[in-house]
């Protein structure tokens, strides 16, 4: 499902963090996003990150959130059988002036991002007051 103010981005890069992706691994976290009368909340799994690990940034209306996995512990892993896909977490989203990028707040805890993005007011569902 595809919404018009939230727009995966897969092409574009963030200069903030373009040369890191270059040289290492990236993978796209799970996402799912659903919305709210006031506001639209995206979910992002990230296993594996801290949160002082996890960047969230808003640029030219995107969203773009970022996860580092520190590989120490994973390389030096005897693994049997690894299923697991390592690389750090990258996604980006565009989002639409319908969004109040000024009030996004995020919380990490346990692996998982919550980003919640207020609505501006001129697409907030109002009752119209009858004269």
């Amino acid at each position: 499902m595809e919404n018009k103010e939230m727009i995966p981005v897969k092409e574009e890069k963030n200069n903030l963090i373009e040369e890191l992706l270059e040289t290492q691994n990236y993978v796209s976290p799970q996402v799912n996003i659903y919305e709210t009368g006031d506001e639209f909340v995206l979910s992002a799994d990230m296993p594996g990150v801290v949160r002082k690990d996890v960047k969230v940034k808003v640029e030219d209306n995107l969203l773009i959130m970022f996860g580092r996995i520190d590989y120490v512990n994973e390389i030096n892993k005897n693994y049997i059988l690894n299923e697991k896909e390592l690389g750090n977490y990258y996604r980006t989203f565009r989002i639409s002036e319908s969004v109040d990028q000024n009030n996004i707040e995020a919380k990490y805890d346990n692996g998982k991002l919550v980003v919640n993005l207020p609505k501006s007011e001129k697409v907030k569902p109002r009752t119209i007051n009858i004269l």
